[in-house]
């Protein structure tokens, strides 16, 4: 199948959710060429395939001249491209909306047939948060460059590789505490990176609304402290969830704001996010614009996948029960 000619450019290959993507298209036999900035670090991605599927290309969304190279010859076209916080050039503004503008239009003048933008669960123009501001754009963006696009927002989305439940587990590990930012009162609709993955593959092959956006959540509804619940429950750690109000939040925000992103708690942004609940709309429902429209008919919970990858974080270690 991998000799079927069909190619698909993946942008974001070797990102979080990029990676699965990858490994949907490479499974149902589509070359893949992963976009991104470090190629050399994509390695990982080819044995996904057979010898030769799955090929990595340099590709910065920043530079619009090797976003139209990394597209050219491909059939389909799926941007997975985001940052959760900024880092000297790569702002909100120039990686979500003037990169997704980028591969919007490149795709277009190249003659893709289908382009699939990942976006998220919250992504409002007037929204107070600037990932969440960018994401609106980026939207609107590429739906003027390429109508017939298809735009995902999935709700936070979970996996081996996430940056939630292995942060907050890694967290319990060091700290007596926890924050229940809010109150831990906001709700999230968590979804399974493998789901996304597959919900991107199915729409950008055919099974998807041209024009339309999709809003991707998994079978319940949590809110901020059941999942920190979830985590030490999964990770056999016993702590404190201390409330924490959204002000005193920020102003913790602001004080670690010269700290490296990777070890910054959390973003002033990140906190504006959590004042609104992440979850499906009511009206994405009743239009069937939900994973089920997408060909996922039973999304995975968080039970069935994340005490796999959480178990390293137990007092004894991972595999510890296998002992004695």
């Amino acid at each position: 199948m991998a000799d079927s000619g069909k190619l698909a450019t993946v942008f974001g290959g070797s990102g979080f959710v990029g990676r699965y993507i990858v490994r949907s298209l490479a499974q149902r036999g589509w070359r893949v060429r992963a976009a991104v900035r470090r190629p050399d670090l994509a390695g990982f991605l080819q044995p996904m395939g057979v010898v030769g599927q799955v090929h990595a290309v340099q590709a910065n969304l920043r530079f619009a001249d090797s976003v139209a190279r990394a597209l050219e010859g491909a059939d389909i076209a799926i941007n997975a491209v985001g940052i959760l916080a900024p880092t000297g050039a790569q702002t909100f503004n120039a990686v979500h909306t003037e990169g997704a503008r980028h591969v919007a239009k490149a795709a277009r003048e190249l003659g893709v047939k289908h382009l699939v933008h990942i976006s998220a669960i919250g992504a409002d123009q007037g929204a107070k948060a600037e990932y969440a501001r960018t994401k609106a754009a980026a939207e609107a963006a590429v739906f003027q460059e390429f109508p017939s696009a298809v735009a995902l927002r999935p709700s936070i989305v979970f996996g081996p590789e996430d940056q939630f439940f292995n942060r907050f587990a890694a967290l319990a590990r060091l700290s007596p505490a926890l924050p229940l930012i809010g109150g831990g009162r906001t709700k999230f609709e968590p979804v399974f990176v493998g789901d996304v993955g597959a919900a991107a593959v199915n729409a950008a092959t055919g099974l998807g609304t041209p024009g339309t956006v999709y809003e991707l959540g998994g079978p319940e509804v949590l809110t901020f402290k059941q999942l920190l619940e979830a985590t030490l429950r999964y990770a056999d750690r016993s702590r404190l969830l201390i409330p924490v109000p959204f002000w005193m939040a920020q102003l913790q925000a602001l004080a670690t704001w010269p700290l490296p992103n990777a070890i910054r708690p959390i973003t002033v942004d990140q906190v504006r996010l959590l004042k609104s609940d992440n979850v499906v709309s009511e009206a994405a429902r009743r239009e069937g614009r939900t994973l089920t429209s997408l060909g996922v008919a039973h999304p995975a919970a968080i039970e069935l996948i994340v005490p796999q990858y959480l178990e390293r974080f137990k007092p004894k270690g991972q595999y510890a029960h296998y002992r004695a």
